[in-house]
């Protein structure tokens, strides 16, 4: 199989993590007799300071002409004083609407071997694995007026939340799609006892569920959502949100985990290339340092094969490595624990790297004797 993908390394972190991601998707190549070819497109801070721009056209371009898209992070408080429309996360919001990229999906999924590294207890994240799915082009990030100005001589800021219904009902109904072949259980989560748009999310929500007999919904507000993910967060199979409230309670489903340093997550779009980047920031404090945590990355690779490509058993193969590797011991700073081996961003990718051929080499010594 051969497929392009373009890579944005972005800012920060961002550099260092995709690289790492690059020479795992080469492993898998080595292993599994694919071609990966790898294009590179600018965007965030470092595209402002050579570009003028957070998006160029031609990293534009260069997505849509991919098979898939991989970024890394963007952002710094370098370019915090910048005007506004410059500022880096807009080329991320930009790329998210020039893609159509609707939905981003979210897994966080419990590591028997990061059990320690999690401030909740062991009997409370043990088991968890759960699917947030977060609308991405609507809601208040995208909604005009946004502005500051003054008004009788007083500062004043209005930001708009608008939705269209169908911008609702295609995410909810990809929760309920997901949902069917996992638990049987969605959640959606909203703000419907204040918000209209929450209003409007709920009906839309008990519209899409009629088609889905055979999935329970639950609604819960986003209150109580963000108490119940990390009192009881195994109640959660598919969780289902707005914009703003799906950003907010996927990080904080970080702590299920351990880290934001191992979550991975894929922005899908009805048509062309999905985008696949780790939830974490750029890090700029760590930048350059070899410290950095890139196995959401890495992760986000496997769910760019298993998405974009229909390569199961590939995905696979760097899930069931980045487990082994973290069975073995192995951390770098942000999941590091006494008695473990504490690594560098690259040793990190080196042992995941190794595992992924190593068990190529035990399958051909196995497939001899069949």
């Amino acid at each position: 199989m051969k497929k392009r993908i373009a890579i944005l390394p972005g800012d920060g972190i961002g550099k260092e993590v995709t690289r790492g991601a690059v020479d795992v998707l080469q492993a898998i190549g080595e292993r599994f007799g694919h071609r990966f070819s790898f294009s590179y497109g600018k965007i965030g801070g470092g595209a402002v300071d050579e570009m003028g721009t957070p998006l160029p056209d031609e990293t534009i371009e260069l997505c849509k002409n991919s098979d898939a898209v991989l970024l890394g992070a963007v952002g710094g408080p370098k370019w915090d004083q910048i005007p506004v429309h410059l500022r880096p996360e807009r080329g991320l919001l930009k790329i998210r609407k020039e893609l159509d990229l609707y939905a981003n999906l979210r897994p966080t999924i419990y590591y028997s071997s990061l059990a320690d590294a999690s401030p909740l207890k062991k009997e409370v994240i043990e088991d968890v694995d759960l699917l947030m799915v977060r609308e991405l082009t609507g809601g208040l990030y995208f909604g005009k007026p946004s502005e500051r100005s003054t008004q009788d001589g007083r500062d004043v800021v209005v930001d708009t939340l608008f939705y269209q219904k169908e911008e609702m009902t295609r995410v909810i109904k990809l929760a309920f799609e997901l949902a069917k072949n996992r638990g049987g259980k969605v959640t959606s989560v909203d703000k419907a006892n204040v918000l209209e748009s929450s209003r409007m999310w709920r009906e839309v929500a008990e519209e899409v569920a009629k088609d889905f007999p055979e999935v329970t919904l639950e609604h819960m507000l986003v209150d109580n959502a963000a108490m119940q993910m990390v009192r009881n967060p195994k109640q959660f199979d598919v969780v289902v949100t707005e914009n703003m409230f799906g950003d907010i309670l996927s990080d904080e489903a970080s702590v299920l985990t351990g880290s934001l340093g191992m979550l991975p997550s894929a922005s899908i779009s009805e048509k062309g290339p999905y985008l696949y980047e780790p939830i974490h920031g750029s890090a700029p404090d760590i930048e350059g340092q070899n410290i950095a945590n890139p196995l959401a990355t890495i992760l986000s690779v496997a769910m760019m094969l298993r998405l974009s490509f229909g390569l199961e058993t590939e995905a696979q193969a760097v899930e069931s490595s980045v487990n082994e590797v973290l069975n073995n011991g192995y951390r770098t700073r942000d999941i590091a624990s006494p008695g473990k081996k504490l690594v560098s961003t690259t040793e990190m990718v080196e042992e995941v790297k190794a595992t992924i051929l190593e068990n190529e080499a035990t399958q051909s010594i196995m497939s001899c004797y069949v």
